[in-house]
């Protein structure tokens, strides 16, 4: 299997009447700000504040009879989790999901809100795969990795896919889009979209400095893993190593990949709060933090960007809007 533009297709054909079809945003403040037309995708509008619900469901909606009477498990910081919580509870069936002691309290308060079940575990000390793969074993259920997999990777795309096609309904064709990069699986959809509707798009993947496993990939030719011992806001970005199937994508559909600091993804939370009236949590904001520090030139361009979750602490939304009041 791989991820295609028609396996994308057929995600969304899954997805529809299900998933919202997020907007296409512009604001005239950015878009002076920068001298380019910026058009912004809100997944954090999204069921359950984030784009994870697309691939959690293209998965689970394609299980047989029998494997749904076994249930499934997951591991992931949060979204992922209450993204298969969510897509579980509407296929009815029983979900178990792994996640961190400190993933933010309003994800692990999601997930278990939504119906699954969460194991929660020390990630210092213990794995998360290891857990997750012995409660499989147990139960006989389906593990859903939160990016590694074809068809969560296919429901992904679908991102990419309304993006181009809402800009074409306005006669526009990207010249750049800019999207969030932590295990690679809303990338490596979303680009294989962008590129097959849009070949001359130039694709950037963005990531927190400390979290920049894939732009040392880009730079070394192969896998790199970090050590990731540092703390981060952008707890949806915490990946250690691009995934295998992801990256054997992204090597060869992503033009580049930028790195923004914690303290450029802070003002970026702020400034979409006080300007775009959009509340977007860290690891949501790296491609807005992007444009707003300049790692490109977009003047004159029309570019298109990608918020991929809004779930975030009040009181990491506090120290944001506080540390950039305007």
């Amino acid at each position: 299997m791989n991820v295609t533009i028609g396996s994308i297709r057929s995600a969304a054909e899954r997805l529809e009447g299900v998933v919202i079809e997020t907007p296409l945003l512009s604001n005239k403040y950015l878009n002076d700000r920068l001298g380019g037309r910026v058009f912004i995708k809100p997944e954090c509008l999204q069921h359950i504040g984030a784009f994870k619900f697309r691939g959690a469901y293209n998965r689970l909606c394609q299980l047989s009879g029998e494997e749904k009477l076994f249930g499934c498990v997951a591991f992931s910081s949060g979204n992922h989790a209450q993204g298969i919580a969510l897509a579980a509870s509407l296929l009815n069936i029983e979900s178990t999901v792994v996640m961190p002691k400190d993933a933010p309290r309003l994800k692990l308060a999601g997930a278990k809100r939504l119906g699954a079940k969460v194991i929660q575990y020390d990630r210092s000390t213990e794995s998360r795969e290891e857990i997750a793969a012995q409660i499989a074993i147990e139960k006989r259920a389906i593990l859903v990795p939160a990016f590694d997999d074809w068809d969560v990777m296919s429901g992904q795309g679908t991102v990419g896919l309304e993006l181009v096609q809402q800009l074409e309904a306005i006669k526009l064709i990207p010249d750049i889009v800019l999207i969030p990069c932590g295990g690679g699986g809303l990338m490596a959809g979303s680009s294989v979209a962008i590129k097959a509707l849009s070949p001359s798009t130039k694709i950037y993947g963005v990531e927190q400095e400390n979290f920049n496993d894939h732009f040392l990939s880009s730079r070394a030719g192969k896998r790199t893993k970090i050590a990731g011992d540092i703390p981060t806001m952008c707890d949806a970005l915490m990946a250690t190593i691009p995934g295998e199937m992801t990256w054997s994508i992204n090597s060869k559909t992503v033009d580049d990949f930028l790195v923004v600091s914690e303290d450029e993804v802070a003002r970026a939370v702020a400034f979409a709060f006080r300007y775009l009236k959009l509340v977007i949590e860290p690891g949501g904001a790296v491609a807005l933090a992007a444009l707003l520090s300049k790692k490109l030139d977009v003047i004159g361009q029309t570019v298109g960007i990608v918020l991929s979750g809004g779930n975030i602490d009040k009181d990491t939304f506090r120290k944001c809007v506080e540390k950039y009041p305007d």
